[in-house]
């Protein structure tokens, strides 16, 4: 049966993505890396840096925001 809408939820988008990682024989742990990584370069620009706003909007503390970024090699981007 086809959808009214040609919209997909996020789950929808996110099962797209992934089967392409699991095709490619992406590891789970550089495919939750790489989520990781972009995730937070995205809050980065939405909240403009701000480390503070960022690690409240992603339900993180900021120290532990600190700690991912830097361990992601993407502070010196933030």
């Amino acid at each position: 049966m086809e959808k009214k809408s040609n919209k997909l939820n996020i789950h929808q988008k996110m099962e797209i993505v992934i089967d392409e990682m699991v095709e490619k024989e992406l590891s789970l742990k550089d495919a939750l890396k790489e989520f990781e990584k972009i995730y937070i370069e995205k809050a980065a620009k939405k909240y403009k840096g701000n480390m503070t706003k960022m690690a409240k909007g992603l339900g993180i503390h900021r120290n532990t925001l600190s700690n991912r970024a830097k361990s992601l090699k993407i502070l010196k981007k933030i």
